[in-house]
């Protein structure tokens, strides 16, 4: 007898199916990051990679792909119009990407056009400027600005409407200042910006807490001068205050996590919720988590539907607030 010899194509193949079709969500397993290589989309791609491997829900390391463009757009149109199917792919999102989507930057797909399935962690936004700079606090660059809107330029990643330029508008408004009075730089990305505000060529940046983190431990000569989360975060910005600390109530939490094709199977989206849900729970995910600056927030399944529903409704009053373009 050698029947436990024959090979599961051969299987496959006299019973007229394909591989793919045995193929289980969790096999050869893939990850799209809507960019290109390093920034945040592949570092939330990576956590899930080494989270999936070191807990053994996956045999082989996820296969990290990248796809650019839009902040997200050409992926997510990828998926929708030519890989819906896929039970192995996911996708990373942020809620920057979640923001262009309010604004209809993604084409004729809104939010009901994916299976939302995972928020794997959450960044917040954060008011930095360089370690030299006169501004310590938020009232210190709310006077500045009212002295001479001319003499404070604000830089970000992204062009009006994106993610860092509606952080700065936001910041702006709070302190009852006209966001469209704010000059405003736009970089292709944070690197740029820091670059530019330890030059002195933008006196502050709208940009993202673990970003910050990341950027002092590297040497950058910058300083974090308000958070725009809830409450106070844990590690070695603690001790800033958030923008509602100091008067202004903005916050900017900035969601990370992974969305699947329209068309995988309820079995199958269940076993990648159910993995997540599992996986987030464990001492050795909040490790591998909090290694790459993101701070605690999980949803899964039903539960991040709904989130993001509401969070999709907030962003288009958002646009609409500013006088941007808004979808359907």
């Amino acid at each position: 007898m050698r029947l436990h010899h024959v090979s599961w194509a051969a299987v496959a193949c006299a019973a007229g199916l394909s591989l793919s079709a045995l193929a289980g969500p969790l096999d050869k397993t893939e990850c799209v990051a809507p960019a290109k290589p390093g920034g945040g989309f592949d570092l939330t791609c990576k956590l899930a990679q080494g989270a999936l491997l070191d807990g053994k829900y996956t045999a082989d390391p996820m296969r990290v792909s990248y796809m650019p463009g839009g902040i997200g757009a050409v992926a997510y149109n990828a998926i929708v119009a030519q890989r819906p199917a896929e039970n192995n792919t996911i996708v990373a999102f942020s809620g920057g990407s979640l923001l262009n989507l309010a604004q209809g930057k993604f084409g004729r797909y809104n939010e009901n056009d994916v299976r939302w399935l995972a928020a794997v962690g959450s960044d917040f936004g954060a008011v930095i400027v360089a370690e030299n700079s006169p501004i310590k606090t938020m009232q210190d660059l709310v006077t500045a600005i009212k002295a001479d809107p001319s003499k404070v330029v604000f830089g970000a990643g992204g062009s009006v409407g994106s993610q860092d330029w509606m952080k700065a508008a936001l910041t702006a408004r709070a302190a009852g200042l006209d966001p469209k009075a704010m000059r405003f730089v736009a970089f292709e990305g944070g690197g740029e910006a820091i670059t530019a505000l330890q030059g002195g060529h933008v006196q502050v940046y709208s940009g993202d807490a673990s970003e910050a983190e990341e950027q002092m431990k590297a040497g950058a000569k910058i300083r974090v001068v308000a958070v725009l989360a809830g409450e106070r975060l844990e590690g070695k910005l603690a001790g800033v205050p958030t923008m509602k600390e100091q008067g202004y109530n903005v916050q900017w939490p900035i969601i990370r996590g992974f969305y699947m094709g329209p068309k995988v199977s309820d079995a199958d989206y269940k076993v990648w919720s159910d993995t997540f849900a599992k996986m987030m729970a464990t001492p050795a995910y909040d490790k591998l988590r909090a290694e790459r600056g993101l701070f605690k927030f999980a949803l899964t399944g039903t539960a991040l539907d709904g989130f993001i529903k509401e969070r999709m409704t907030a962003y288009r009053q958002l646009a609409k607030d500013f006088n941007l373009k808004v979808a359907n």
